[in-house]
């Protein structure tokens, strides 16, 4: 092939075809877990964050809930990777070899807010939510209808691999995932680039900038309890038990737990089971969704 401009623009849109298609076709699942919040700043404040309004009945004027604020802030991150594509193999019509190093950079920016996100529930033991708390915590600070502070547990205890029940039924998710500047594939492809001059070598890459954080606590529950119907049920009767400030009950739904590998079988028993293994009828089947990913491995 004759290098010039032209000839590398054709290059360059055969690698974005394939790079399109490899992250339309490559799995996600983050968006099951975590609210998408677009970002316009090197950081977000979510100070609504644990402000949950109830309803009351209109009499006279309206009433202004003075609800709590929160300073929790997650900043962007960035975030790249990039391969060098030989001059000669251009040259030389043997570009096309590169066309699965491609694909692969689509495949990383299409996983990559799965391990961003799922990694946060792999942390959530140790890292902080909006209450300045652990995200999963036996001690979240909660008032009641009295106005006493009380201490509310999302955590299950236990010393085994982790498993967590969530509540995704909702607009606002347990977790966030903030993009301030989707993944994008660049080129750079110039015949006069100075690394071709030196080096012989076009580059091609993506980058982004974007952040996971901790939504709402109340969302999810972590155990590392062996996971049979006994905690499973234990987990389901806490979640919906939680309330707001003041007593009002928060109508948690449970509706997905997330596995790690190790640990499929064992969700499948508890959700898809007919009966428990000591021949009972599965009371539990079908009460929530199974996803297993790798993320938490």
């Amino acid at each position: 092939m004759l290098i010039n401009q032209s000839a590398l623009r054709a290059v360059t849109t055969g690698f974005k075809t394939v790079f399109n298609g490899a992250l339309a076709a490559a799995p996600s699942h983050w968006q099951r877990v975590a609210m998408l919040v677009p970002s316009g700043h090197r950081s977000e404040t979510y100070a609504w964050l644990g402000a949950i309004p109830r309803l009351r009945e209109w009499v006279g004027e309206r009433v202004v809930q003075n609800l709590r604020a929160h300073d929790y802030t997650i900043k962007n991150r960035s975030f790249e990777a990039t391969i060098g594509v030989d001059r000669n193999d251009i040259e030389d019509d043997s570009y096309a070899v590169y066309a699965p190093f491609i694909a692969q950079l689509a495949e990383e920016a299409k996983s990559h807010p799965d391990e961003l996100v799922f990694g946060l529930l792999k942390n959530g033991f140790t890292e902080k939510g909006y209450d300045g708390q652990n995200f999963f915590d036996t001690d979240h600070p909660v008032v009641d209808e009295a106005g006493a502070e009380q201490s509310v547990s999302n955590l299950g205890g236990g010393a085994g691999e982790p498993w967590f029940l969530l509540d995704v039924s909702r607009a606002v998710k347990p977790l966030i995932f903030q993009r301030r500047r989707d993944y994008t594939f660049t080129a750079m492809d110039k015949i006069d680039d100075e690394r071709v001059f030196m080096r012989r070598e076009f580059r091609y890459g993506i980058d982004a900038r974007v952040n996971a954080g901790f939504g709402l606590w109340q969302l999810a529950y972590a155990s590392r309890q062996p996971l049979d119907a006994t905690s499973y049920g234990d987990a389901r009767a806490a979640m919906m038990s939680f309330k707001a400030d003041g007593g009002r009950p928060l109508n948690i739904r449970p509706t997905l737990l997330v596995v790690p590998p190790s640990l499929e079988r064992a969700g499948l028993e508890v959700l898809k089971a007919e009966h428990t293994a000591a021949g009972a009828t599965n009371v539990y089947k079908d009460s929530a969704d199974l996803l297993v990913t790798q993320w938490l491995a």
